[in-house]
């Protein structure tokens, strides 16, 4: 399988990184002063689960074209913030033919429209991961302590057990540091980390804090209880309610004493970066109001990151 990775940053570095350590033909979209770094230095990869340096394959916007057209690519991995989809979208389209699967390890469910949209539906497949890493001051992929994961599979139940997905597990299985997993309910086990996501960022971005001092407060529990619980109610009336188990294990995350737990996004609010608001609370609760629900916590924490992202683009104005 020839597989093509957008960037080289945590996320995707990290992936697509593993991928070729293992021997898989992985080749990364990068920019040029990205590129000239790797052409230097190899991939970086610093980890708990193990380091590596090594020499990876890369190419810029300008060469893409003539690469795909000479050894077309089999799967293109898209890891980049759900803010950058468009550019993304449009760096990404040389690479991708009627053979090529578009995978997209973004958080939430907005994006799957435009690339639907962009290449059709049948190309573009289901996936999220689980990972907590950054690009270093050096280049170097920092995987921070956390278990790494990636599930994939066919959005649509009547095309489980394609090649392309098979293929792509067989590839993962020979690769080490992070666990994939193949999924038949892939758009359900897509709905369980939306909730939990939407309910830890909206908790963490709202109060600037961790789960475990959230929880210390008065009432803290209470809170995340029940912004937990309109999260869970979206996703039942979309048909796709959280299994009791995995809700249970969610709650109890989301309820940790001493958890020192945060979201990605409150990281990015916290040094000035944007953030995925509108695709992952955003959505969430516009998909709430269609339903006829009503998500006060939900709603407050919409309201709050409008503000910060108002307030970053203009901020000289009171």
């Amino acid at each position: 399988m020839r597989i093509l990775v957008l960037g080289a940053g945590g996320t995707g570095g990290y992936f697509g990184g593993r991928l070729a350590q293992a021997g898989v033909d992985v080749t990364f979209l990068v920019r040029p002063a990205r590129a000239a770094q790797l052409e230097r230095d190899g991939l970086r990869i610093r980890s708990g689960l193990g380091d590596a340096q090594f020499p990876v394959a890369h190419v810029t916007a300008d060469a893409l074209p003539a690469l795909a057209a000479e050894r077309p690519f089999d799967l293109v991995l898209l890891s980049c913030k759900a803010y950058d989809l468009d550019s993304s979208i449009d760096a990404i389209t040389p690479a991708v033919t009627s053979d090529t699967a578009v995978l997209p390890i973004l958080n939430g469910l907005l994006h799957y429209a435009a690339l639907d949209a962009r290449f059709g539906a049948e190309r573009v497949l289901g996936g999220l991961c689980f990972i907590s890493a950054m690009k270093g001051e050096d280049g170097e992929v920092v995987h921070l302590p956390s278990p790494p994961s990636m599930t994939f599979g066919e959005r649509d139940a009547a095309h489980n057990g394609s090649a392309r997905t098979r293929a792509l597990d067989a590839v993962c299985a020979g690769a080490s540091g992070f666990d994939a997993v193949r999924s038949d309910s892939f758009m359900q086990a897509a709905w369980n980390k939306f909730t939990f996501l939407a309910a830890l960022a909206a908790a963490t971005c709202l109060m600037r804090a961790s789960i475990g001092r959230i929880v210390d407060t008065d009432g803290g529990t209470e809170f995340l209880s029940a912004l937990h619980e309109e999260c869970l109610a979206v996703a039942a009336a979309d048909g796709h309610a959280i299994p009791a188990e995995a809700a249970q294990q969610a709650r109890a995350l989301l309820t940790k004493p001493g958890s020192t737990v945060t979201a990605s996004m409150l990281r990015d609010l916290e040094s000035g970066q944007d953030v995925e608001a509108l695709q992952i609370i955003g959505d969430l609760r516009a998909r709430a109001h269609a339903a006829g629900r009503a998500v006060p916590h939900l709603d407050a924490a919409w309201v709050h990151l409008q503000a910060y992202r108002s307030r970053r683009a203009t901020p000289q104005t009171p």
